[in-house]
């Protein structure tokens, strides 16, 4: 598990850096930096070679029925896959125009926007500590409203422009906490199970999916015409712009396999909860990487976010706790009625 840790945070963090990297020193296609997100899910296809674990279903969903048919699958795969597509180009536009920092700290609304969609989708219950993470991931996404005139200053982007990339991140961080919750609604309403091969197959064909739906708008906005410009004009060299890319489709890739490990080794809401810890790590190295200015309100942005993590993440200890006692309780009530049932028998 903590190999997987390791491969979700360390990917996350390289891949956003870079990203900011791209469009630092000279890159400009939002659609480019899109395409960089999705485009190298091949690497995960390996894992359908690997044996399935000791636990292979995380959450089991006792639902005997017949398996949807492969038009239904389908849609669904492609309904998800244009959400993500839609996504990823919104954080692209947002990691454009903000600072990394700021960038990163607003993703982490995404827990909030989870709970929110699941409360309708997924009939989550809202108790006090989802509540308090709730207001808490909020209000520290509205204190980064009024960094405005000073991080638009530092970084170049006009104010027009800063606005934009906050609304695009926000609405980027609320479309994937969607993407989540209508993944769980579909696991649980129309796929009815959660196996390794089940679970790879809606990454696969939904990467698939997003991966050409991107393509698309690349040609589509003409964007494809300066990528030959825009590599000559990079200021690290042709060399390393095409090194930027590649690495962030990498290590995009190293995250994806963090997460896939996360969920089979302990549960999709954990993998997701280490992926929002990892986000206040991005700040620091920002600074350290890009110089990026950390002023008061940032750090108590920050801090709110920590602590809106934290309250989660113990609802979701809380949650998992009482379902394992329960699952031990039916344990023993089924191993104390099987000695009546034989002598009834």
């Amino acid at each position: 598990m903590a190999m997987y840790t390791l491969f979700l945070l360390s990917g996350q963090s390289t891949a956003v850096l870079l990203g900011r990297l791209y469009y630092d020193k000279g890159g400009k296609s939002k659609w480019l930096g899109t395409l960089v997100q999705l485009v190298g899910f091949p690497i995960l296809l390996p894992y359908y070679f690997i044996s399935s674990p000791k636990n292979p279903t995380t959450n089991t969903i006792t639902i005997h029925s017949n398996p949807p048919s492969t038009l239904t699958l389908a849609s669904v795969y492609v309904s998800l896959g244009l959400l993500v597509a839609a996504d990823c180009f919104l954080y692209s536009t947002g990691l454009m125009y903000l600072p990394v920092s700021t960038y990163s700290l607003i993703c982490a609304s995404q827990l909030a926007f989870n709970a929110f969609f699941s409360f309708f989708l997924n009939s989550q219950k809202f108790t006090p500590f989802i509540l308090n993470s709730l207001v808490l991931l909020t209000i520290s996404s509205i204190l980064l409203v009024f960094e405005t005139d000073s991080s638009s200053d530092s970084s170049g982007v006009s104010k027009g422009k800063y606005v934009i990339g906050l609304i695009c991140t926000i609405g980027a961080s609320a479309g994937y906490g969607l993407v989540l919750s209508l993944t769980q609604l579909a696991f649980r309403k129309v796929i009815k199970k959660e196996t390794f091969t089940v679970v790879m197959d809606m990454i696969v064909y939904q990467s698939l999916v997003a991966t050409l739906a991107t393509l698309v708008g690349l040609f589509a906005s003409g964007e494809w015409k300066g990528l030959n410009n825009e590599m000559v004009d990079f200021e690290l060299g042709k060399v390393s712009y095409i090194m930027t890319l590649v690495w962030t489709i990498i290590m995009w890739q190293v995250f994806a396999i963090g997460c896939v490990g996360l969920i089979f080794e302990v549960s999709s809401l954990f993998s997701n909860s280490i992926s929002v810890l990892g986000l206040p790590i991005i700040p620091v190295l920002a600074f350290i990487f890009f110089h990026d200015k950390i002023g008061g309100l940032k750090v108590i942005s920050m801090v709110l976010a920590i602590w809106g993590f934290v309250s989660y993440v113990y609802q979701q200890y809380l949650d998992d706790f009482k379902s394992k006692s329960q699952d031990k309780i039916n344990a023993n009530e089924a191993s104390n009625a099987s000695p009546l049932e034989e002598v009834n028998g």
